[in-house]
């Protein structure tokens, strides 16, 4: 229980750190402040559950190759431009914004994860 608890905060605060770098990037989208990112990756988080859980429901799957990358490319663009009306300190400048920002944030993410790896953890 601790052990997943830890893990979810441990995630919680990687994606913060990569909403916070790529808003300050200026990807297509902006963050005020780490607060901000924090609150941002808990909508994301939210944003993004609500639709995966809405498309089970509609039997929808979202496959591999191009067309699934494009797909979840532009899931993760409608996710930013979402959340970006619950979040006061974060602001996302219109669908291409979305779309740079969200693989600005598949970049730095897996760039993250990757280190964090090298790390054992």
């Amino acid at each position: 229980m601790l052990s997943t608890l830890l893990s979810i905060v441990i995630v919680w605060l990687l994606s913060a750190l990569v909403i916070y770098i790529v808003g300050r990037l200026n990807m297509g989208m902006t963050v005020s402040s780490f607060g901000s990112a924090l609150i941002a990756a808990a909508a994301i988080a939210l944003v993004s559950g609500l639709l995966s859980w809405l498309f089970g429901l509609l039997g929808i799957t979202i496959g591999g190759g191009l067309i699934g990358g494009i797909i979840s490319l532009v899931v993760a663009a409608v996710v930013l431009l979402v959340s970006d009306k619950f979040v006061g300190g974060m602001k996302v400048n219109g669908f291409v914004g979305a779309i740079i920002a969200a693989l600005g944030i598949g970049v730095v993410g897996w760039l993250a994860n990757w280190i964090v790896g090298l790390f054992g953890f």
